[in-house]
């Protein structure tokens, strides 16, 4: 550690404290050497020394030459300290990481760090719920806040907007202007309410388990829960139902995640899985699979389920619908297809309507 009570030496014209002292001998050994003797300072001795050289008066060299008689081979006679602020910040760059850098500088101010954790907090929920909070927004909004968001998490959110507004959206985005700091704190202020759903969500462990145990029942059974569940709360039975996942959810699953699902499960579990499936789920699951081993799977289903105990089916069934939800989980694959989703939703919305 250094202690700046040790620097001596006259100093002329206006006094310059130990910290000065200490500044000046850093700027005039230049980054280099410099940089490498920082690692003996504390953090508050460093903080000390940019406030004196961001304020360090011009030293003459021969005055500097008395305040570093005990450095005399590292001194470079005639160093300009002109540019103090700047030379201080390229000593720092040399012997500490950018981010102990911005820190030392104050460069991450309260607004900057503010604004990543709005934008990057976001990528916690499901890029559908996102999409689903934009709907609800005037299309300008959506591409502000589009363009904000990080890149990848962007993209998923933009191809989840229904197509007809896509396309729309992609062009306010492209074309978006300097949006002014009012109309930008406004939007802002939408996404922080976002970001509390989001957290209450996520803090609420009771959804999830509900799912957790729906998932290890058969479909039938979770049918006459959801329907005795949303009977009391339709908003309940909304938070849970897309949390489960049946091997009956298959069928709705997109076809390249299909492949993926079942490139790792063994046949054995496969045909197990199938004894006594109906035809459709059946032959989603075979077409998934490679040809042969759709052959030697489709020989051993002719047996039907004789002599197969139904719980060594259901199971077989459950192993694949928990590791259909751990590949989502990870980002792997879809349960869902987004276009039957959508389909279906329109259908329910037409039914509705037609009802009322």
């Amino acid at each position: 550690m250094m202690d700046f009570d040790d620097f001596g030496g006259s100093a002329v014209d206006k006094p310059l404290s130990q910290a000065d002292k200490a500044a000046a001998v850093l700027l005039a050994m230049g980054k280099g050497v410099a940089g490498k003797l920082l690692k003996y300072f504390t953090q508050a001795e460093l903080q000390t020394l940019i406030q004196s050289a961001q304020t360090l008066r011009t030293i003459p060299p021969d005055e500097l030459a008395d305040l570093v008689n005990e450095f005399e081979d590292l001194f470079t006679e005639g160093a300009g300290l002109m540019d103090n602020a700047k030379a201080i910040e390229e000593i720092l760059e040399e012997g500490l990481t950018p981010e102990e850098v911005d820190g030392l500088l104050g460069r991450r101010t309260a607004f900057q760090s503010y604004e990543t954790s709005i934008w990057d907090r976001l990528q916690d929920a499901e890029p559908d719920f996102i999409a689903a909070f934009l709907l609800k927004e005037h299309p300008q909004t959506i591409a502000y806040i589009l363009s904000m968001l990080p890149s990848s998490f962007g993209a998923k959110v933009l191809i989840k907007l229904p197509d007809n507004r896509r396309a729309d959206i992609m062009n306010r985005t492209v074309n978006l202007k300097n949006v002014s700091p009012q109309a930008a704190q406004i939007i802002e202020n939408r996404v922080i309410e976002l970001i509390n759903e989001i957290e209450a969500e996520k803090n609420s462990t009771g959804t999830a388990k509900v799912a957790e145990l729906m998932n290890e029942l058969e479909k039938p059974q979770v049918d006459t829960l959801l329907d005795s569940l949303e009977t009391i709360s339709k908003e309940s039975a909304t938070k849970v139902r897309p949390k489960i996942f049946l091997f009956e959810d298959l069928l709705a699953m997109p076809q390249r995640s299909r492949v993926m699902l079942f490139n790792d499960i063994s046949g054995d579990i496969i045909t197990m899985a199938l004894r006594g499936a109906p035809g459709d789920i059946r032959e989603s699951v075979l077409s998934s699979i490679s040809p042969r081993s759709r052959r030697m799977i489709e020989s051993d289903l002719q047996s039907g389920t004789t002599g197969v105990n139904p719980r060594e089916i259901a199971m077989a069934r459950r192993a694949i619908a928990q590791e259909a939800i751990r590949l989502a989980n990870t980002g792997q694959i879809q349960l869902k297809d987004p276009a039957t989703e959508k389909a279906k939703e329109g259908g329910e919305a037409g039914s509705s309507d037609a009802a009322a």
